[in-house]
């Protein structure tokens, strides 16, 4: 069966359960074969109704905030890994109710905190230090962690060994939506540069970015990586990725609003990028549209733009085989993951709906939003 994008409100988050199983299969398939733990990272998906499908299959999330925490901690209820640039004063408390672990971005955060973290009564939480090998493969400043004066992570100058008493594990997160050799490059360096206190700790967490369920990816070698640091070094293994659990699984549907023209025809759709993609301005990139090319393929050319008044709300130039009207529904593709996360209301612009697709129950419509969510969250 297929997806009625027609019957859908719009604008609307769809996510399809039966995509998403296939890339959580494949991402078990992984911890079946290494014994690695694999876990969502919020800031990448955080749709809470699907978490009952994605826990059959994995350990549990990690999480960048309290909020993302207590989520992971209600609402999927396994393990809860927490990592924050820094953590908040008047939040850690609470924070500690819902992690198993927390990895600290720096030796002082460690130190400000481990008496607190050690003195919970009921429950061991292990502690990690992020470290910063200074090697990324990145090509997008914004989303490397290892950019030059970079605020992620404990550089090798700047690491203490001495000060490693009660600290579990090392956390680094590099990658960006790379394949495994690149992995395998970068964790070369993370011996040539940390090895020697690994041998010394019991699990390394190699965050993000990894694209285990991309067409294309490398799965030998992951699992080559993997083997070797358990073999090496006789340490439990922890990945973090959030594009590769809902990739290629969401879609947005809009629908075309009016058709303008200055100097090419312009459709001014009922989505924005500002609001509801805002990584096609942060990334930036052009997101597939179903049944649009480029100019090469298709004679109709049109200007996407979004219905906020900032003049650079324009999601990209694409082609059609038939002209655009008001009222056609056009439907982006690989809209699961960050643009869920990321969506705002700025104008007063309200957010997509969401739903989810299966089998067994057809289109189901999760949430609808409206001016409440809109004036709840102002002065």
């Amino acid at each position: 069966m297929s997806i009625d994008f027609h019957a859908l409100p719009s604008p609307c988050f769809i996510v399809d359960e039966r995509l998403l199983k296939k890339n959580l299969e494949v991402l078990d398939s992984v911890q079946q074969r290494t014994g690695a733990s694999i876990l969502l990272a919020l800031k990448g998906f955080s749709m809470h109704a699907v978490f009952p499908l994605v826990g059959q299959y994995l350990k549990g999330v990690t999480s960048s905030s309290l909020h993302e925490a207590r989520l992971g901690y209600e609402k999927m209820g396994k393990e809860v890994h927490a990592y924050a640039p820094a953590y908040v004063d008047a939040e850690f408390d609470e924070l500690l109710q819902y992690c198993d672990h927390l990895v600290f971005n720096s030796f002082n955060q460690w130190n400000r905190f481990k008496d607190k973290v050690k003195s919970v009564a009921g429950k061991t939480i292990e502690c990690g230090i992020r470290v910063n090998p200074e090697y990324s493969e990145g090509k997008t400043p914004i989303y490397d962690p290892c950019y030059k004066h970079s605020r992620l992570g404990v550089t090798l100058d700047q690491f203490r060994p001495d000060e490693l008493d009660g600290i579990d594990g090392l956390h680094f997160h590099t990658l960006c939506q790379q394949n495994s050799d690149t992995l395998a490059r970068t964790v070369k360096v993370i011996e040539e540069k940390f090895g020697e206190h690994l041998h010394k700790l019991k699990w390394l967490n190699m965050g993000g970015g990894h694209h285990i369920t991309r067409a294309d990816y490398d799965i030998e070698t992951l699992v080559a990586t993997i083997k070797h640091l358990q073999e090496t070094y006789d340490l439990k293994i922890y990945l973090e990725p959030g594009e590769a659990v809902a990739l290629n699984t969401g879609f947005l549907v809009a629908t075309v609003l009016d058709i303008v023209d200055n100097g090419m025809n312009i459709a001014i759709l009922d989505t924005s990028a500002a609001c509801h993609m805002p990584d096609v301005l942060e990334m930036p990139y052009r997101p597939e549209v179903i049944g649009a090319g480029f100019p090469e393929e298709y004679p109709h050319t049109y200007r996407l733009g979004g219905l906020t008044c900032l003049a650079g709300d324009v999601i990209g130039d694409y082609s059609f085989p038939e002209p655009l009207k008001p009222g056609d529904r056009l439907v982006f593709t690989d809209m699961a993951i960050y643009s869920m996360v990321k969506t705002n209301m700025f104008n007063g612009v309200n957010l997509p709906a969401i739903a989810t697709y299966n089998d067994e129950e057809g289109s189901r419509v999760i949430r609808q939003f409206g001016y409440d969510d809109y004036q709840i969250r102002l002065s």
